[in-house]
C-alpha cells in the first residue's frame, strides 16, 4: 500500500507560482519597496500514491455522535494547516516520513474516532462510524531547499496545492477520511508537514492537541501526555432546547445585490502587525480605548479597512464575526482533553455608514462587546439554536470572520526536529464560503520583530483598495478615503502576495 506508481509534478514559482511578474514586498518604515527578480524558481515534487493509515493497533467499533456545536453546518468543510521545518545534522539518517507514518498509526490508537467516517442521521446529525479505515497520507520529495522559500514564511505559499494534494474524491464531509496529511522532504533535509483536517471533529485547541500526541510518539513516548476525551454530549442540546440569547451571526440575510465575494479574480495578501504597526493604530483612539487588547484595536482596524474596500452602500449591515474560544467559560471545565469544537460565531452587526463614518472607537465597542456575549449559556442556546433550526450555516453576506490562532501552538508542534520555523493556517479565506475568513498566525519578520500576520484574500480590485485604507490608516491619515496615495516617507507593511 503507498509504493505504487511515483507521480512527479514541475511547477514555477517566483515566491507564489507566478511567472515573469513582479512581486513587491514592503517593508516598515522603509520609503522604498524592494522588487523580488523576475527569474522564477523551478523544483519538482514527487509524490507517492495516497495511502491510508490505519490505527496500529484494533480499536473500537462503535458509533460516536458529534455535538451540536460540531455539525453546525459552517464547519462542515476542510480546513488546511501547514508547517515548516529545519534540517537537524544531529538526526542525519533519520527519515520524518516514515517517523511521522509510524507515529500517527500508533497516535491513532488513542485518537480512533479520526480513523473512522462522518455519517448524517435524522434532522442532519452527524456521527463517527469508527470504522479504523484510516486516515490519507501522502509521502513526498521535493527538489526545494527550505532557504528557497525566503525568510519570513508566510501565507500564502508558493504551489500550496502541491504541498498538499487534493486527493480525488476525498474533499466531501461525509464518507471521507476526516484527515489528510503530506510529509514532504526538501532537498536540504528540512521538511514540510501540510494536514487538512474536517472542521466538524475539532478546533484549533483540539486539532493542535492532536498533533502534539503525534509529535511525542515520533519522540519516543508510549501514549500522549494529555489522553484524549471524547464526551461531545457536553456540548449538545438541552431538553427541551431553549434558546435564550440572541444569536445574529444566524441571521438570515438574503444576498439581494451580489455582495457573497465572487471566488474568480482572488487575490491572496500577507500583512505584517508588530509593535510598530499597531501602536499606530492604538494612537488614533481616546484614552480610554488605548489600552484594549491588540486582537480588539487590529480587528476594529481591518474590519473598517476592509468594509471601506468592498463598498457597500452605507445603508447595508455589514458584520464582524470573532471566534471566541469558549473553554474557559465553563464551570465547571470542560475535562482536559476534549478536542472536538468549543467555539463561538460571536458578532457585531452595524451599517456601513456607521462603521466608516464614525471613529475607529466606534468598531472597537462593537468588536468588544461581541465578544463580552459569549458565556457558558450562550453555548448551550447555541447548541439549543442548532437543534431547532436545523444546524444553520452563519451569516456570511457582507460578514468579515476574524480567528486568533496565535496562542494555538501550532509553531510548538516537534515531530523530533525541533519547533517549526512556521507553523499554522496555510492561507485565508478558507471556509465552506471563500474569501470570508483571516487568521491572525504569530510571526517573526526578518529584522527579527515579534508580531502577528494575517492573511487576507479579496477580489483584486478590492484588494488594492485595502491596502490604501490600511496604509492611510497606519499613517493616521483619518478618515481613510479610498483615493489616498502614501507618501514617500510613510510607514509600509510587510506584504507578500500570489
Amino acid at each position: 500500500m503507498g509504493c505504487g506508481g511515483i507521480s512527479s509534478i514541475i511547477y514555477t514559482s517566483a515566491v507564489g507560482c507566478i511567472s515573469s511578474t513582479s512581486v513587491f514586498i514592503l517593508f516598515p518604515f522603509c520609503s522604498f519597496s524592494f522588487r523580488i527578480m523576475d527569474t522564477s524558481l523551478v523544483f519538482t515534487v514527487q509524490r507517492r500514491e495516497p495511502e491510508l493509515i490505519a490505527p496500529a493497533k484494533a480499536t473500537p467499533r462503535e458509533v460516536k455522535l458529534l455535538s451540536d456545536i460540531d455539525d453546525q453546518d459552517g464547519l462542515r468543510f476542510q480546513i488546511p494547516v501547514i508547517q515548516f521545518y529545519r534540517y537537524d545534522p544531529a538526526l542525519a539518517g533519520r527519515d520524518p516520513v516514515g517517523v511521522i507514518r509510524e507515529a500517527l498509526a500508533k497516535t491513532l490508537v488513542f485518537y480512533y474516532p479520526f480513523a473512522g467516517r462522518l455519517r448524517e442521521g435524522a434532522g442532519r446529525k452527524l456521527m463517527v462510524d469508527c470504522t479504523g479505515e484510516g486516515v490519507l497520507f501522502i509521502e513526498a520529495d521535493a527538489d526545494v531547499t527550505l532557504a528557497q522559500f525566503g525568510h519570513a514564511l508566510q501565507p500564502p505559499f508558493p504551489c500550496w496545492e502541491n504541498l498538499l494534494y487534493d486527493v480525488p474524491s476525498s474533499q466531501g464531509v461525509l464518507h471521507t477520511p476526516l484527515l489528510l496529511i503530506q510529509v514532504t522532504r526538501l532537498k536540504c533535509g528540512g521538511f514540510i508537514f501540510a494536514l487538512r483536517l474536517n472542521h466538524t471533529m475539532s478546533d484549533a485547541a483540539g486539532l493542535v492537541q492532536f498533533m502534539n500526541a503525534v509529535g511525542e510518539i515520533a519522540r519516543g513516548r508510549q501514549e500522549p501526555s494529555v489522553p484524549p476525551v471524547w464526551r461531545r454530549e457536553l456540548l449538545n442540546a438541552r431538553d427541551p432546547p431553549r434558546v435564550t440569547c440572541i444569536h445574529r451571526e444566524y441571521d438570515v440575510v438574503p444576498d439581494t445585490k451580489g455582495t457573497i465575494i465572487p471566488v474568480d479574480d482572488m487575490a491572496h495578501r500577507s500583512f505584517f502587525f508588530g509593535r510598530s504597526e499597531l501602536s499606530a493604530i492604538r494612537r488614533l483612539l481616546p484614552p480610554h480605548q488605548s489600552q484594549c487588547s491588540s486582537f480588539d484595536v487590529l480587528t476594529a482596524c481591518l474590519w473598517r479597512c476592509r468594509t471601506l474596500a468592498l463598498q457597500p452602500d452605507s445603508d447595508e449591515e455589514v458584520r464582524i464575526i470573532c471566534i471566541v474560544n469558549a473553554r474557559s467559560k465553563f464551570n465547571p471545565p470542560l475535562p482536559e482533553g476534549y478536542y472536538g469544537n468549543v467555539f463561538a460565531f460571536s458578532v457585531a452587526v452595524t451599517t456601513a455608514g456607521k462603521l466608516c463614518e464614525n471613529p475607529l472607537g466606534y468598531a472597537l465597542e462593537l468588536v468588544r462587546k461581541a465578544k463580552a456575549d459569549v458565556s457558558e449559556e450562550y453555548m448551550h442556546s447555541l447548541a439549543d439554536l442548532m437543534v431547532t433550526r436545523g444546524r444553520p450555516h452563519f451569516t456570511v453576506v457582507r460578514s468579515y470572520l476574524v480567528s486568533d490562532v496565535r496562542r494555538a501552538g501550532f509553531e510548538d508542534i516537534d515531530f523530533g526536529w525541533g519547533k517549526a520555523v512556521y507553523g499554522g493556517p496555510a492561507k485565508g479565506g478558507v471556509g465552506a464560503i471563500p474569501g470570508v475568513a483571516s487568521f491572525y498566525i504569530p510571526f517573526r519578520n526578518d529584522k527579527g520583530e515579534e508580531g502577528l500576520v494575517m492573511p487576507v484574500c479579496l477580489p483584486s480590485e478590492a484588494m488594492q483598495r485595502f491596502e490604501k485604507e490600511l496604509d492611510s490608516v497606519l499613517n493616521n491619515r483619518l478618515p481613510p478615503t479610498i483615493n489616498t496615495i502614501s507618501s514617500s516617507n510613510s510607514r509600509q507593511l510587510l506584504l507578500s502576495s500570489l
